[in-house]
């Protein structure tokens, strides 16, 4: 049996009651929500229904039609960013963030939105003081990652939503990694809009993203066309969700995402994390006993992801010799996350990045251990 270890990437395996939501969904259910009376169509809108709901529930939100559901991270990150910023507004963005925040403000920038980052420490923790100056002037939106894809340094959310609510400045949160291990409060923080992967720690299938939009922002949608309401008008509907929820939605996805986030509010958010930091831990101190090997700890922990990386060898080939020879799998590289290198001190060549889940028990993490020990001993 493999050892799967790259729960950053997706999780893996997925709960069992998350696999059988997707197969209904497609076997006996099949209907498009939303777009028609019979009572396939409504079986399968209230599978998306229960599904808004239990999102709403996990991040902190009371009104469920404030839960917009798109492809993944990726997309709700892009329908806030290019529908919210105009040329010649002002958006700070954190020195840890992923390629799906960088691309796009690198678009916007082209077309004269003005961009600026808060710098981090080479641990990956985000500088307040910096913050706090640069909220002085005049700036349309904050965006923060939650907890880091590369190392899994935990940002200072409470902190920054406070600042930002001062400043009355959205804050827009990338929850990719954090949504179903690290608790969100979105109302009470006074958050603006969060993104999430629905394939993460959320345990749901690719394919599906959650996004969040507190009420009085005007967001512009990034697709429109087909809703299943008000069809007799030519302009989108202006109601959340639809607004923003144009097309067919994933049924199957967002079947299986609704029991993986059902299994997260029965089991319990904080043993999830508690079993995840707590093989991070071990595994951190391990690995620091390993001669030549170097860990990219960061200051606060707020998920299981660690990066390393062995002196003399790429990362790229440390991975290699763990897929083929023993059969674990990890992430290698930059992780799409190059700007979260070059702070951390990972670029060019990035890291190895081990990731366990749920579902990884401690003799996985002693066989990847072994199996690393190996690979050191035995270095070119």
């Amino acid at each position: 049996m493999p050892v799967y270890l790259d729960n950053a990437a997706t999780s893996f395996p997925k709960p069992g009651a998350v696999i059988e939501a997707a197969s209904r969904a497609l076997e006996t259910v099949g209907a498009s929500p939303g777009r028609g009376a019979h009572r396939l169509a409504r079986e399968a809108m209230a599978i998306v229904s229960d599904c808004r709901q239990k999102a709403a529930a996990i991040l902190g939100v009371k009104d469920p039609d404030r839960i917009i559901f798109t492809k993944n991270a990726t997309e709700s990150i892009n329908v806030v960013l290019k529908g919210w910023l105009r040329p010649a507004d002002r958006v700070l963005y954190s020195a840890m963030e992923h390629n799906s925040v960088v691309r796009p403000l690198s678009r916007l920038e082209s077309m004269g939105v003005k961009i600026e980052m808060i710098p981090c420490s080479s641990s990956g923790t985000l500088d307040l003081g910096a913050l706090k100056e640069m909220l002085r002037a005049e700036t349309r939106l904050v965006v923060m990652v939650h907890v880091s894809n590369v190392n899994g340094a935990l940002m200072p959310v409470e902190d920054v939503a406070e600042m930002c609510g001062r400043a009355k400045v959205p804050l827009f949160l990338d929850a990719a990694q954090s949504a179903g291990l690290q608790p969100i409060q979105a109302e009470e923080l006074g958050i603006g809009m969060i993104a999430c992967s629905g394939h993460k720690a959320l345990l749901g299938p690719p394919g599906v993203g959650i996004l969040y939009v507190r009420p009085g922002l005007e967001v512009l949608p990034l697709i429109e066309g087909g809703t299943g309401s008000r069809s007799e008008e030519r302009e989108q509907p202006e109601l959340c969700p639809d607004r923003y929820e144009s097309g067919t939605p994933n049924l199957p996805g967002l079947a299986g995402l609704g029991e993986g986030i059902g299994y997260i509010l029965e089991t319990g958010m904080n043993r999830i994390l508690d079993h995840e930091l707590g093989l991070a831990r071990y595994l951190e101190n391990e690995l620091w006993q390993i001669p030549s090997v170097r860990v990219f700890e960061p200051e606060t922990r707020g998920s299981g992801t660690i990066s390393f990386v062995v002196e003399g060898m790429n990362p790229s080939d440390t991975g290699s010799i763990l897929d083929q020879a023993f059969d674990i799998a990890v992430r290698t590289g930059l992780h799409c996350a190059p700007l979260a290198h070059r702070t951390l001190g990972a670029f060019p060549e990035g890291t190895v990045r081990v990731s366990p889940g749920f579902s990884t028990i401690v003799e996985d993490i002693e066989h990847f251990l072994n199996a690393l020990r190996w690979i050191v001993a035995r270095r070119g």
